[in-house]
């Protein structure tokens, strides 16, 4: 661990006499630049800086003891020798843990593509439950919703539906909500009183930048339509939603939620953008999986994820064996007891990988 710190500590060296470079102070783009990435390194570098500073004082104080006679010095050197140790120990999990890769797409924006699973219309209602608490949980950290595609069913539920979320760190929240979410409870359509069991498919996309996935316009058949539903006599006359399909992959996408034909091609072709980065990384995943024999957040949506009982108003997540009695709270919102828990098992994974390539 101790040489890939060290590792990092000569590239900060760099980049330190680089910024004092004339030529580099002259070229904005390549400070910023450089500055951008020293600045990742300043938790690691200066953690690393107080680990060696702790460790030749414990070093000192323990040949202090060897050399001293006065047993209540040795008792005092003694207890700031336990200091030192808990200290350095503690620094020694945080260092490993900054050794860990960030995301590079956890600051992004993201996509939620909430599909109806098995059920019939109480998938589709259950579809929309979700989207009202991602709504709520994306609202209650300041984020801006707004539902770029929708497909609603017959009685106030959704056959498919793709909410955008725009917001520092929205992905790094809901990448882990990627799965089967299964639900257990009576439907309003049961007129038995039967509990029944249905599910949705959440797929979870980051934003896509322009320069990550570029569409070519002779792959995209982009048809002009009539938005269906109530719209206002703007959108009565005029063909403002955008039907694009991505030909080689057969994606398709009907957007209707901006005012202007224009508005929602580009929607669209962000939507397409994502699912086409979303699918890749998929197939990546597919691929590590048979080396990897933790799922957290791996995307895969063959497998149940989450259960949302509601007879005993409870919630288990199925990747990390937690249940929660809250099932009322998390509904509406609450799901940062389980994101938080994700995240941790998600860290240590990584903590477990990397450090087996000490």
């Amino acid at each position: 661990m101790l040489d890939k710190i060290g590792e990092v500590v000569a590239r900060y060296d760099e980049i330190e006499r680089q910024m004092s470079d004339p030529q580099v102070l002259a070229d904005h783009i390549k400070l910023t630049e450089l500055a951008q990435e020293r600045a990742e390194m300043i938790p690691l570098v200066e953690s690393y800086q107080r680990y060696q500073k702790l460790s030749r004082e414990l070093d000192e104080t323990r040949d202090l003891i060897a050399l001293e006679d006065d047993p209540e010095m040795v008792e005092l050197a003694t207890e700031e020798i336990e200091q030192l140790s808990l200290e350095i120990e503690a620094l020694d999990k945080k260092m490993r843990s900054l050794l860990v890769p960030k995301d590079p797409r956890d600051d992004k924006n993201v996509y939620l593509e909430i599909r109806a699973g098995a059920g019939g219309d109480e998938a589709g209602i259950f579809g929309a439950d979700l989207l009202r608490m991602y709504t709520r949980y994306a609202e209650a950290r300041k984020w801006k919703t707004q539902i770029a595609s929708e497909n609603r069913t017959g009685v106030g539920g959704y056959k498919e539906v793709v909410l955008l979320v725009k917001g520092k760190g929205a992905f790094s929240r809901f990448k882990f909500e990627s799965g089967v979410h299964r639900v257990q409870r009576v439907p309003v359509t049961e007129s038995q009183g039967r509990i029944h069991t249905s599910t949705a498919t959440v797929a979870v996309m980051p934003e896509v930048d322009d320069v990550e996935i570029t569409l070519d316009e002779k792959d995209l058949e982009i048809t002009p339509e009539f938005s269906s539903g109530p719209g206002g006599q703007h959108m009565q006359k005029n063909a403002t939603a955008a039907r694009i399909v991505h030909k080689p992959s057969g994606l398709m996408v009907k957007i209707q939620s901006e005012r202007s034909l224009t508005q929602n091609k580009r929607l669209g072709m962000a939507i397409i953008q994502a699912r086409l980065q979303d699918a890749g990384l998929a197939k990546q995943h597919a691929e590590l999986a048979a080396d990897r024999k933790a799922q957290v957040g791996s995307g895969d949506r063959s497998e149940k994820i989450r259960t949302y009982n509601y007879p005993q108003a409870r919630v288990t997540d199925h990747r990390i064996g937690l249940t929660l009695y809250n099932l009322h709270g998390v509904m509406n919102g609450g799901l940062d007891s389980f994101i938080d828990a994700l995240t941790v098992a998600d860290e240590a994974e990584k903590l477990a990988a990397a450090e087996s390539d000490y």
